[in-house]
């Protein structure tokens, strides 16, 4: 039957996998799992998405009692990745964990190959992860409350890093344009570790990143922070302030994060992995991981399938008409 599904086209594919369905129903229930779980994630390795699945990875191995493995399939913004995961044999042996991208890339992308509400089983959110708007330190900003002025003055002569369109960092640097109402020389990069790793040496100058990935280069120096996209301060470093604080009340952006099984995994599955998710969200372990890099852990409760495919809905229509009005898309 796998080989059916891998080389079959579409059509045939859908109706082998119905049929697959049909067989799991009357096969004898089996124990789940029985080998290593593997969670996709479209990302290179090292950025702030991956640090998450991989915090998590820890979590869930506990909770199944089987090894747990982050596997990279980073490009185009997070959707070859997503293919490659919604492709996937149906049997809980391979996860998708993505962000704020399964709700944009409808809009984002004319050609997109994929349909994120429909050919994924959701699992459950894991984690909101507010940005932070980044300077290299070679530019001479000063105070958070001096970077917007600083930005429309000096629009010309800058440039925003990004890790590729559709990611989050893109999203976020297209809302501090539109706020600003500036103009950047965007320059995309195939991950955000390699896009804050420019910023800090000044080969990039600006950058709106995942706390997740740049509260260590914030502490150590490395970068300069004008605002987090949140609606208050971060407790690991409450002396950055708010982007609202900073004179860009328009500037709000939660990067939330949600587990993923490809479309036909049985429902036995799911709620297995559901109840594994919602154990690893509440563990010590990993509260205080997202906490120390200024991430905020999702309540057990939404660490479920329906929560999920809620908020994938409303904010697949909240940002529709925000990206239409930007009129950009990423092919």
């Amino acid at each position: 039957m796998k080989m059916l599904i891998s080389i079959f086209p579409t059509a045939v594919r859908v109706i082998a996998v119905w049929l697959l369905a049909c067989y799991s129903i009357q096969a004898p229930a089996q124990a789940y799992p029985t080998q290593p779980v593997m969670i996709i994630v479209p990302f290179a390795a090292g950025g702030p998405t991956d640090f998450i699945a991989r915090k998590l990875a820890l979590e869930l191995t506990a909770a199944i009692g089987q090894p747990v493995i982050v596997v990279n399939h980073g490009g185009i913004g997070g959707t070859v990745g997503a293919r490659k995961a919604a492709d996937a044999y149906p049997d809980g042996y391979t996860l998708f964990l993505h962000h704020i991208g399964m709700a944009t890339a409808p809009a984002l992308y004319r050609n997109l190959g994929f349909d994120p509400q429909k050919d994924f089983e959701p699992i459950g959110l894991i984690v909101d992860s507010p940005m932070v708007l980044l300077s290299t330190p070679k530019l001479a900003i000063g105070e958070p409350k001096k970077f917007a002025n600083y930005v429309r003055t000096n629009q010309a002569k800058l440039s925003m890093a990004y890790a590729g369109v559709g990611s989050a960092s893109h999203l976020c640097g297209m809302l501090l344009a539109s706020v600003l109402k500036v103009d950047l020389f965007s320059v995309p990069y195939t991950g955000s570790a390699l896009a804050l790793a420019d910023v800090e040496q000044g080969r990039a100058d600006l950058l709106c990143d995942q706390t997740t990935s740049a509260l260590k280069s914030i502490r150590e120096g490395r970068t300069l922070p004008y605002g987090v996209t949140a609606t208050q301060r971060l407790e690991t470093m409450p002396e950055i302030p708010t982007t609202s604080e900073a004179g860009m009340p328009g500037l709000r952006l939660s990067v939330w994060h949600g587990l993923y099984a490809p479309k036909y995994t049985s429902g036995r599955v799911i709620d297995a992995i559901s109840r594994a998710l919602q154990a690893a969200v509440a563990s010590p372990a990993f509260v205080s991981a997202m906490l120390q890099v200024g991430a905020v852990p999702i309540a057990p409760r939404a660490a479920t399938p329906q929560a999920l495919r809620t908020h994938l809905a409303e904010q697949t229509a909240t940002w529709k008409p925000i990206i239409a009005k930007f009129g950009q898309f990423a092919d």
